[in-house]
């Protein structure tokens, strides 16, 4: 495990696991929202974030957190471990909820109020997202290391025996 994507629905836990595995591993953690938000609430623009992306990929190790899904099968080419947070919406919803007005590492910003347009992207990642990602991992399944959590006790128990 050298090259790492961590990827699932906003608010299943994907950020704070990736950060608890680059401790316990000592391997590089590069987050997307860190990457494509600007502090002024606008972003990068896509070639810079695929930019910012291929040179992660030029080095060794690293861990990748975050979906944006345009870019998950490049990612999926280059990483050998997938991890991927299949939880319940309402699990995600509380996770999205309980971290607004706390700072974060992979925000420049500080959330006020959970978003209505990514409340409704929660909702709807298990239809409209979920499906994506896992044909896309049965595509490269041979490949790579794959890890499904159902529960943020899995993500735990695993980083336990990490």
């Amino acid at each position: 495990m050298k090259r790492v994507i961590v990827i699932g629905c906003p608010g299943s836990g994907k950020t704070t696991f990736a950060e608890k595995l680059s401790k316990r591993t000592g391997l590089p953690l590069y987050y997307l929202d860190a990457i494509w938000h600007k502090p002024d609430k606008t972003h990068i623009s896509r070639e810079e974030f695929d930019q910012r992306i291929q040179e992660i990929f030029a080095t060794d190790k690293w861990i990748i957190d975050g979906n944006y899904n345009r870019t998950v099968e490049m990612r999926l080419k280059e990483c050998d471990t997938v991890i991927l947070f299949d939880l319940p919406t309402e699990v995600c919803l509380q996770g999205a909820t309980e971290r607004i007005g706390k700072g974060r590492y992979d925000l420049p910003w500080i959330e006020k109020e959970l978003d209505p347009e990514f409340e409704g992207f929660i909702k709807e990642f298990a239809d409209n997202s979920l499906p994506k990602l896992y044909a896309l991992i049965e595509k490269y399944r041979a490949e790579k290391y794959i890890i499904i959590f159902k529960s943020r006790k899995e993500a735990d128990d695993f980083l336990r025996r990490a």
